[in-house]
């Protein structure tokens, strides 16, 4: 599948940065469809080689509500941008993409194992996939980047706002007692409350979600196949 380029992938560091703050207006930070037309969803990740020269992409995708399997699709590419913290994005979503070529017709919800909008610059890879494939993203990340936050009950469901500042950019979830909770943020054209309601729904029993948990045991596999 080809989809409009949203920019060149060839930028430094400094211009990445640049580009980030133009960007990060254009993220829709509210629901702007209906649930009920969710009929696909799709948890999407990356993994890397020992020394970074190839990445691993995977794509998993499921029907909606009912979380069958019904398609997967994994793409080995070379590394083409250094490993800066803050723009791993433009590490990552090139191999994403290239992962979601190859599917006959985009997800209706892409889930990512990284940050939304809970991101200096409010442009994690979420934030970033959601624009070049026009598609709902959530950010549900299982490590805080930035943000400050109480910690949530040991109640599965529970949430707690992630601030920066005075601004919340995404919440804390409990998902399992006794288990660390996860990052949860807009990633593009969700709001909070809708992307956590998803979260929940095809949680299952694992501290991560099913769609972002498979996909990164995809790209392991992926990894772990082709470097053996």
């Amino acid at each position: 599948m080809k989809f409009e380029p949203l920019h060149s992938w060839n930028l430094t560091p400094q211009q990445a940065i640049e580009l980030q703050q133009q960007l990060r207006s254009q993220v829709v930070r509210r629901l702007d469809f209906k649930p009920a037309r969710i009929k696909t969803i799709a948890g999407a990740d990356c993994a890397f080689d020992a020394k970074g020269v190839y990445g691993f992409a995977g794509v998993v995708v499921y029907s909606w509500p009912d979380m069958t399997e019904i398609h997967r699709v994994g793409r080995r590419s070379k590394v083409t941008f250094p490993y800066v913290p803050g723009l791993l994005s433009f590490r990552e979503t090139p191999l994403l993409l290239a992962a979601f070529d190859k599917l006959d017709d985009l997800p209706d919800l892409i889930m990512i194992d990284g940050q939304g909008i809970a991101h200096p610059r409010r442009m994690g890879i979420a934030s970033h996939i959601g624009l070049w494939l026009n598609r709902p993203t959530i950010g549900c990340a299982k490590s805080r980047l930035i943000g400050e936050h109480a910690p949530p009950t040991q109640k599965p469901g529970s949430t707690v706002p992630l601030m920066d500042g005075d601004e919340q950019i995404g919440v804390v979830l409990r998902t399992q007692r006794r288990m660390k909770p996860i990052y949860v943020s807009i990633g593009h054209r969700i709001d909070l409350p809708t992307a956590v309601d998803v979260l929940l729904r095809c949680g299952g029993k694992y501290r991560i979600p099913i769609p972002t948990r498979d996909a990164d045991l995809f790209v392991d596999s992926l990894k772990k196949t082709t470097t053996s």
